[in-house]
């Protein structure tokens, strides 16, 4: 008895001693963690993964979708040259011969487009082509094809290309799907595809940092898609992709001290750019309304100085004599509340609204006067084309 007292005593001394290695150099061996520290607060965690992680996604399919529609795009300009007064003298003219041609060496330009239909029509930045006296497009199967410019946008940066069929060929193109701006979230994942640099066809992923960037001094109707998908010099006019390779956006600028990719890219809408498209196509031009005033935006100080219960708004600086708001009965010092039941929130805000509306429509306005609030309504006028400041 003694001797299996003996034998049973041994035997568990080993086993806990098994034990205790075990669960202090491999604790996985029990099916349990090592163990932690305590949480000082209570932590929610996500459980945990009851198979092996799975490889990262591929976009690949996104990419070969859109891949076809995005072009290159090559421009050039003549340069013109003064002529010499020299040249009309018929002495000079005997000895040294007639004048040289007026135009000197081209310039040339690069950048990026998408091919939005069938019928051949590209979308691209108006700063891309500006001043363009020749277009070439490349297209990613190799075949370079002439366009002419349908008309263009200088206030919101874009212009409509239609590709030229040569030889009387019907020309097969490859049109890439729009998508819509309702299912674009910040997070989402998203390509920015073109031709940085002239080194070719470039995909660049990154995610949707933003959505309704505006007061960025870009354009004068800014209402941006913000990405950190690398975009750089020559990507201007090219495609910005969902995760599915249909378009949502056309890269249009970067934030960058250097000229070079620093993660802030900022990309039209293709809600905004389908609707400039369309009448640019069906119009030649895009109209928008005007009323004539000059808005300011309304600070804390000035909030404070007149009262107001915050900020929002647009304080009217100015009303052109004549023009529709004068004629509604809109005063300097009023504040713009809204404009067709619409809230103003500064004087981007109501540019937008404003230039949203039809010409010829009246349209309601709501107005802060000293301490009451005046409604009126306005024809809308329709609005001037502008130039860049640059021009």
């Amino acid at each position: 008895m003694r001797r299996l007292w003996l034998i049973f005593a041994q035997t568990v001394t080993i086993s806990l001693a098994v034990l205790f290695v075990v669960s202090t150099l491999k604790p996985e061996w029990l099916g349990r963690r090592a163990p932690a520290g305590s949480s000082v607060v209570a932590l929610q965690e996500s459980p945990q993964a009851s198979a092996p992680a799975t490889a990262a996604p591929s976009f690949r399919d996104a990419a070969r979708k859109a891949l076809p529609s995005v072009v290159h795009i090559f421009t050039s300009q003549k340069v013109k040259q003064r002529r010499n007064p020299l040249f009309d003298d018929p002495v000079f003219r005997h000895f040294f011969g007639d004048s040289p041609e007026g135009d000197g060496p081209k310039t040339s330009g690069l950048g990026s487009g998408v091919i939005v239909s069938p019928s051949g029509y590209v979308l691209t930045n108006f700063h891309v082509v500006e001043g363009a006296d020749q277009i070439e497009i490349a297209l990613s199967d190799g075949r370079n094809l002439d366009a002419r410019v349908v008309g263009s946008d200088p206030e919101s940066d874009l212009a409509v290309l239609q590709i030229t069929e040569t030889k009387g060929k019907e020309l097969i193109l490859p049109a890439i799907t729009l998508g819509k701006m309702d299912n674009v979230v910040v997070g989402d994942v998203t390509l920015a595809i073109g031709n940085p640099f002239g080194v070719g066809q470039t995909v660049t992923m990154g995610i949707i940092s933003a959505l309704g960037r505006s007061h960025l001094g870009i354009n004068t109707f800014e209402n941006f898609i913000q990405t950190d998908a690398a975009i750089n010099p020559g990507n201007s006019g090219g495609a910005l992709v969902d995760g599915q390779g249909n378009l949502i956006g056309i890269n249009t600028a970067i934030y960058s001290r250097s000229g070079g990719s620093l993660g802030i890219g900022f990309a039209i809408p293709i809600s905004i750019a389908r609707n400039v498209m369309e009448q640019i196509i069906q119009n030649g031009s895009v109209t928008r309304g005007w009323i004539g005033v000059e808005a300011q935006e309304i600070t804390v100080d000035l909030a404070e100085s007149f009262g107001l219960p915050d900020t929002s708004g647009a304080l009217i600086a100015g009303v052109l004599r004549g023009s529709p708001a004068d004629a509604g009965g809109i005063k300097p010092g009023d504040i713009l509340l809204a404009v067709d039941g619409r809230a103003v929130k500064d004087p981007q805000s109501m540019l937008d609204l404003i230039a949203g509306q039809t010409p010829g429509e009246t349209i309601a306005f709501r107005l802060r006067r000293q301490n009451s609030v005046v409604d009126t309504k306005v024809k809308i006028g329709k609005r001037a084309p502008q130039r860049r400041a640059s021009e």
